[in-house]
């Protein structure tokens, strides 16, 4: 085997660890004539004899010792100082080395960091000092000691919080639990509204899967991340919002549905600079919140006054606006001039079953309940005894409203048991305290409505609900039957989208469920420059995830569109 060629030298030389040890060896050999890396897996150099300060072993001030090496260490212009940095891998031979070295960020750039340290003086969250051995508490953004080289600051961080992966906009539910906790309420608003443009609304009605996993239940209970979203949309005063100065893009989007979808598709569209127009078939905006979620939750000034903010960001809402055959989505691309369409129309019909008797006076159905009841045009039933079927989020909701319209009795028959239903605990609990029963484990067999007038309920066991995989498929003993008496039959068993203003034209590919189908990163639907989400995309949701929706859609919407 013929010898090979020996490797140039390439004058360079890597030191790992920046100890007082490897501070010494790069000085030495940077003042030989060598370029040295210094390696360092902290923030800044120093190691443990900066670490020791006031406890080293000769009785000295070990800071005093090595200050000026660190010193002459930073500023020697033959020494480069690696820090957040770790050796992966090693190749070659002596005199010709190629190293791989992964370095964490930073995330303060330091070209800019003075090293002034007000930083810390307004960071509001506090985590274990490093550098004393936890001993006490630092900021997140920190410096390791104040002698540190390099004496750029640092931010710390860890792995991203259940709280966050668990929500649908994936808020930083950290970030603003600490601003509030320091009291900076403006801030921890403007946190929640870059990805949550309904705060208050949001922090009413969420049922908070942040909570779920937030990991101080593992010592007492999770922190109250809902109600303190709720309570710092509160305590500031909206009509003082500053509006930012946002520049101008070319370009008009339409947005069919001002429910919480388009709303927050509206607001992060008018944020980048575009027009944005809501088509409204209501007289009022909101969609679902207005009209399907009772006031005694959600308050309409909390509301209208976070609509009213998007309205000054430059959004456009026109109500009493449907589309359909007249005024198309085909035409709002063709003859309106926008360049874009988003659609988050919801799930606005309740679902229908084929009940013998469904079509008899007294019947009625509970989406169409509660849009009746948010406009004032609730059906009278004063005197009345009510049964509600269903044991959803809707069905509580349905039988509360029910309760404030002054019937005799109102009780709630679902096929669940009290753990299977599908409804909050909280909504269930907050519906008993009402003094609404609720009758498990019967299923409808007919509406009892001789001459087309409801007089009863038949109902039939449930044999089980659910079957070996899990699925939904209900089975009953038929021989298994009671009458309830009653005057109103309200059925809440489900909602479905209503798709009927969709033309040939539109070229919106639907679902086998009746859906529109869109791309789950992009939301984009099979017609070029329309994009959907939130309900009528999913099926009935959280209107937080619908919030998320409205969200990637604009920022897919301003890809589109540059």
């Amino acid at each position: 085997m013929a010898p090979q060629a020996p490797q140039k030298p390439v004058g360079k030389v890597m030191v790992v660890g920046a100890g007082i040890a490897g501070v010494q060896a790069a000085l030495d050999l940077a003042n030989a004539g060598f370029y040295v890396h210094l390696v360092e897996k902290k923030s800044a150099i120093g190691g443990v004899m900066a670490q020791l300060d006031k406890t080293f072993p000769t009785n000295d001030c070990s800071m005093c010792i090595i200050s000026p090496k660190l010193v002459e260490c930073g500023r020697h212009l033959n020494v480069e100082i690696l820090t957040l940095s770790e050796v992966t891998d090693i190749k070659g031979e002596p005199g010709n080395f190629t190293v791989t070295v992964k370095q964490e960020p930073r995330y303060i750039d330091p070209a800019k960091c003075t090293g002034c340290g007000a930083c810390t003086e307004v960071c509001p969250v506090g985590v274990p000092n490093e550098f004393n051995l936890a001993l006490d508490q630092s900021k997140a953004i920190y410096r390791l000691y104040p002698q540190a080289i390099p004496s750029t600051f640092a931010i710390k961080k860890f792995d991203r919080a259940p709280c966050v992966r668990a929500c649908p906009a994936n808020l930083s539910a950290q970030g603003y639990v600490q601003l509030i906790k320091s009291r900076k309420f403006p801030e921890a608003l403007a946190l929640i509204m870059d990805r949550l443009p309904l705060p208050g609304t949001i922090g009413r009605i969420c049922p908070h899967p942040c909570e779920s996993d937030c990991r101080r239940q593992q010592m007492d209970e999770p922190v109250a991340i809902c109600n303190l979203k709720r309570f710092v949309a509160d305590a500031v005063d909206w009509d003082a919002l500053p509006v930012p100065e946002i520049e101008k893009q070319e370009g008009s989007v339409a947005i069919v549905g001002s429910g919480p979808g388009g709303l927050s598709c509206a607001y992060h569209l008018a944020m980048k600079g575009y027009k944005a127009v809501i088509f409204e078939a209501a007289p009022e905006p909101g969609g679902w919140l207005r009209y399907g979620i009772p006031e005694y939750r959600l308050p309409r000034p909390v509301l209208d006054k976070e609509i009213n903010y998007i309205k000054k960001l430059g959004v456009e809402i026109r109500c009493n606006t449907p589309i359909g055959p007249g005024l198309s989505i085909n035409d709002l691309l063709t003859r309106e001039g926008f360049r874009a369409v988003y659609l988050g129309v919801g799930c606005q019909d309740s679902l229908r079953i084929p009940v013998p008797g469904a079509d008899a006076q007294g019947v009625l159905w509970g989406v169409e309940f509660l849009k009746d009841a948010a406009s004032k045009k609730a059906p009278d039933l004063k005197g009345k005894k009510v049964i509600v079927v269903g044991g959803g989020n809707v069905a509580m909701d349905v039988a509360r409203t029910a309760k404030r319209l002054g019937p005799a009795e109102v009780s709630i028959v679902c096929l669940e048991t009290r753990e299977e239903m599908p409804a909050n605990p909280w909504e269930v609990e907050e519906a008993e305290a009402e003094g609404i029963p609720i009758v498990h484990r019967w299923g409808v067999k007919q509406i009892v409505a001789p001459g087309g007038k409801v007089t009863g309920l038949e109902m039939k066991a449930v044999e089980r609900v659910f079957d070996e995989q899990g699925r939904f498929a209900p089975t009953y003993f038929e021989d298994r039957t009671r009458v309830e008496n009653c005057d109103v039959v309200l059925l809440a068993i489900g909602q479905k989208a209503n798709l009927g203003f969709l033309t040939e034209a539109d070229a919106i590919e639907l679902t086998p469920r009746g859906l529109i189908k869109a791309d789950p990163v992009t939301k984009a639907t099979s017609r070029e420059g329309v994009f959907a989400g939130g309900d009528v995309v999913s099926g009935p949701w959280i209107a937080i995830a619908a919030v998320a929706d409205g969200r990637e859609a604009a920022l897919s919407i301003d890809r589109y569109l540059r």
